[in-house]
């Protein structure tokens, strides 16, 4: 399935930006390294540089020089940039105004944003003041790892507990079922705030073994039954070549 990478996730063109928690950034490191064209990688939060493998040059500036830095790279294939951080080896983020101007100005296939923060947890729930989207974007990609489906709903796993079992519906310490995650996937006050007019790709990230694959899949069946601001959920495994485990559509 990876051929299909791109297309599922709806990752072709234009601001696709990923939020939640339990791998954004690799899932769009995934779609950067599979993309044939002009991509950028941004973020409109704190995050730490891409990796080293997918080459390109990390430009740090200020925003009102990011345009003549980045457009003295020339026709780079990849690229990633943002405002300096204040910790050495952190990326700041860039105003999403910001982020959708340099996206169009400067002819990007692909701009990639990392668009909120979870703290390394499996799961999250938005605050106030997230997501932070650019203006346009494509595409939300909502992220959330299989490996918090059954555990106790707590610091270890979470990212926002009392937000999230306020979302869902149980209590702190009671297991996070895949009907939780379902509903977390669905809400507007969940992970779909702020997608606006944006399609819409839910991942299920870290599917590991068949017990995961069998949680993670009744967890977007549910999903799908409980709205219909998607179509499909993207299960995937990232430690492998093809990182497509499965992808559940609406019946």
């Amino acid at each position: 399935m990876s051929g299909d990478l791109l297309e599922l996730l709806g990752a072709r063109e234009g601001i696709v930006c990923a939020t939640g928690a339990g791998g954004k950034k690799s899932v769009l490191f995934a779609i950067a390294a599979r993309h044939p064209g002009r991509v950028a990688f941004t973020t409109t939060v704190r995050t730490l540089p891409p990796p080293e493998a997918l080459g390109g040059q990390v430009i740090l500036a200020g925003e009102e020089q990011l345009e003549e830095q980045l457009r003295g790279l020339g026709p780079q294939p990849f690229l990633a940039y943002a405002c300096p951080g204040d910790k050495p080896g952190r990326l700041a983020g860039v105003p999403g105004a910001r982020i959708t101007a340099l996206h169009h100005a400067l002819g990007f296939d692909l701009t990639l944003v990392k668009a909120d923060g979870a703290r390394m947890r499996w799961v999250k729930a938005p605050a106030a003041d997230e997501p932070v989207l650019p203006p346009g974007t494509t595409t939300l990609l909502p992220v959330m790892s299989a490996r918090a489906l059954g555990e106790p709903l707590g610091e270890r796993i979470a990212h926002r507990v009392e937000r999230l079992a306020e979302l869902v519906g149980i209590a702190p310490g009671e297991p996070f079922t895949p009907a939780c995650a379902g509903r977390l996937l669905a809400s507007a006050d969940g992970l779909l705030r702020g997608a606006g007019n944006a399609r819409v790709v839910p991942v299920i990230n870290m599917v590991d073994d068949a017990e995961k694959l069998a949680l993670a899949t009744a967890a977007a069946e549910t999903a799908l039954e409980l709205t219909g601001r998607f179509d499909r959920v993207v299960l995937m495994r990232l430690n492998r070549p093809d990182p497509v485990v499965a992808v559940i559509g609406a019946r």
